[in-house]
């Protein structure tokens, strides 16, 4: 079983992913007047750039909800 030092670790690590995209994007993407970004008139972002963010954000959360489905054992989908 998990210790609570392990998610903790884990859900950091998670946190700083998810900062990095969101920087990538602020960085790469125009925003709207309202502070939403501007997919409409937005420049082309390369597709393996994005993917390449999107899948170490994906592949943490899933790291992370593993352990969560353990330590609370719930069932999972």
């Amino acid at each position: 079983m998990l210790d609570k030092k392990e998610v903790e670790y884990e859900l950091d690590k998670l946190i700083k992913i998810r900062d990095e995209f969101y920087k990538f994007l602020d960085n790469n993407m125009p925003k709207n007047e309202n502070g939403s970004y501007d997919f409409k008139n937005n420049p082309k972002l390369c597709a393996k750039e994005v993917y390449d963010r999107f899948f170490k954000l994906d592949y943490q959360a899933r790291k992370l909800r593993g352990f969560l489905v353990e330590v609370f054992e719930i069932e999972a989908e």
